[in-house]
C-alpha cells in the first residue's frame, strides 16, 4: 500500500504515514472537544514508526493540557496534527481530518462518549464507550 499524505491547513507541515490505517476513533472528552473546537477529535491510531515528517519540523510546536500528553500542532496555522502519550511513544494519534483527499477510511467507535457536547447526539450504529473504550 502507497504512503498516505497529509499536512495542516497552511500547508507548512507535511507528513507521510505508510501502511494501513485503522478505523476512525471519535473521541468526545471535553480536551479534544476544546483542541478541535468542534463536539469531538477524530483520530487514527498509527504507529510512530509509519510516521515521517517531510516538512515543518520548525513550525511544530506543542501543547500539554494532561500531563504525560502532548498535543501537535502547526504553530503557523494552529492545525492540529497529532497527539502522543508519554507512556506509549511508539504511538500516536494523527488527526484525520489532516489526511490528503477521500481516505476511503470508515468510523469505528465513539470514545468518552459520556462527555460528549450537549448539542451533538451519537445516532449512528457504530460503538460509544462512555470511556477509554478498547485498548
Amino acid at each position: 500500500m502507497p504512503a498516505r499524505r497529509g499536512g495542516c491547513l497552511c500547508g507548512a507541515v507535511r507528513y507521510e504515514v505508510e501502511g494501513a490505517l485503522a478505523p476512525i476513533q471519535l473521541c468526545h472528552c471535553g480536551q479534544c472537544r476544546k483542541a478541535q473546537g468542534s463536539a469531538f477529535a477524530a483520530n487514527i491510531p498509527v504507529a510512530a514508526s509509519a510516521f515521517r515528517l517531510l516538512q515543518g519540523e520548525e513550525v511544530l510546536r506543542e501543547h500539554r493540557a494532561t500531563p504525560g500528553k502532548r498535543r501537535v500542532f502547526c504553530g503557523a496555522c494552529g492545525g492540529p496534527i497529532f497527539s502522543q502519550r508519554d507512556d506509549a511513544l511508539g504511538a500516536l494519534r494523527l488527526r484525520a481530518g489532516t489526511l490528503d483527499g477521500d481516505t476511503g477510511l470508515e468510523v469505528g467507535f465513539h470514545i468518552q462518549a459520556a462527555s460528549r457536547a450537549a448539542w451533538w447526539p451519537i445516532d449512528d450504529d457504530r460503538p460509544a464507550y462512555p470511556g477509554a473504550g478498547p485498548a
